[in-house]
């Protein structure tokens, strides 16, 4: 039984006080209304539930119709989408939560089905090889559009307007998906990206669209508001090969991230494992800890032992968990009681409807029950 944990700590995160460092990572979970792709009752009360998290970082996000990529997945860019977002804000806001929601482009992990026929948009005109989870179930990508000059401004100014709206949803701040083989992700690596103007070629040039956006972002929200996700060590899944220049290039990135007084840096551990792969590193939040002045936060495959250990040893501020809030609503309180874990049902994770999204009880409601 654990006593002493670090992740029932509450934690000052720029001008915000969190009430443990558990935090709700984002999750996809396909429970958007599919004609308009807005949040639903089922997201206030998804949500709600599991506002005892020090913060909630919602699902992906798409800042445009062009950035979708997988069906019945919220966005921020309509009016009726802000709507809905307000009443999961509030609800989360009136147990007492705080709740961020992450900007997303899938870019080419998507396909011609969401845009009209026309392929996605991408650094170059390289496919992943992956699959896209369309109204038809998971299909092959394809050779997506590489983007113009044009299209790469309209899509900065699209995050710019996303995060705008984002504050009109009364978010307390907004996540940048620059992760896991989506848009920002893409350009930073090179097999995705093979341009040969100022958006390729360096590990400069590839970032640039990533510090154009987050520039852009922040003449919205504090700086302070702004949380960025990295994963430095994908490799073999979402259409991304990492190269001998994968490393070099976060290195840069986070390097020039302690210029900004972000709210945080989300970065995860190896998807897969990545040991046998001698440029990449197996172990991210003991590479980037003594790298990275602010606030960092960890994810990726944590429980309670491992998370309040990584705490401890000082390698992160703040862990993120998924799959266990999918199926534990109240998981920071099961942790402070040292409560069983329930498991989730992965069958459910995609799904419409209420059934694994909703219907998982509370330690309380499930054994705690006094009533005669």
């Amino acid at each position: 039984m654990q006593t002493n944990q670090p992740l029932l700590e509450s934690y000052k995160m720029g001008d915000l006080i969190l009430q443990n460092r558990v935090i709700m990572a984002p999750m996809t979970r396909n429970r958007a209304n599919n004609e308009d792709n807005k949040p639903t009752e089922l997201h206030e009360e998804y949500y709600r539930q599991r506002a005892g998290a020090g913060l909630i970082i919602t699902e992906g996000s798409q800042v445009s119709k062009r950035a979708v990529g997988y069906i019945n997945t919220p966005g921020i860019h309509s009016e009726a989408q802000v709507e809905g977002w307000k009443k999961v804000t509030k609800a989360v806001h009136d147990e007492g939560g705080k709740i961020f929601i992450q900007l997303w482009h899938c870019g080419r992990m998507s396909h011609p089905k969401f845009h009209n026929g026309d392929k996605p948009l991408a650094p170059s005109a390289v496919n992943p090889n992956a699959q896209a989870y369309t109204s038809d179930g998971f299909e092959d990508t394809v050779e997506p559009k590489a983007m113009s000059m044009e299209e790469i401004k309209e899509t900065i100014a699209e995050f710019k307007k996303a995060a705008e709206n984002a504050k009109k949803a009364n978010f307390d701040g907004v996540e940048i998906h620059s992760s896991n083989g989506y848009l920002f992700h893409q350009f930073f690596n090179k097999n995705a990206n093979v341009r040969e103007d100022e958006y390729g070629g360096s590990i400069a040039n590839r970032a640039r669209f990533f510090f154009e956006t987050l520039d852009e972002i922040k003449s919205i929200w504090p700086e302070n508001r702004i949380g960025v996700r990295l994963n430095p060590s994908l490799h073999g899944t979402f259409g991304i090969e990492a190269t001998e220049e994968t490393i070099p290039t976060f290195d840069y990135i986070i390097d020039k991230l302690n210029d900004y007084d972000l709210a945080y840096l989300h970065l995860s551990e190896p998807f897969t494992d990545v040991s046998d792969v001698d440029f990449l590193v197996s172990e991210i939040a003991k590479r980037y800890r003594p790298r990275y002045n602010g606030t960092l936060m960890i994810n990726n495959g944590f429980t309670q032992d491992s998370g309040n250990a990584i705490l401890d040893e000082e390698n992160a501020d703040l862990v993120a968990f998924g799959k266990l809030f999918i199926s534990n609503p109240d998981l920071p309180r099961r942790f402070a009681i040292n409560a069983p874990i329930a498991e989730w049902n992965e069958d459910t994770f995609y799904t419409a409807g209420k059934e694994g999204y909703i219907d998982y009880p509370t330690y309380q409601e499930k054994y705690m029950n006094t009533e005669s």
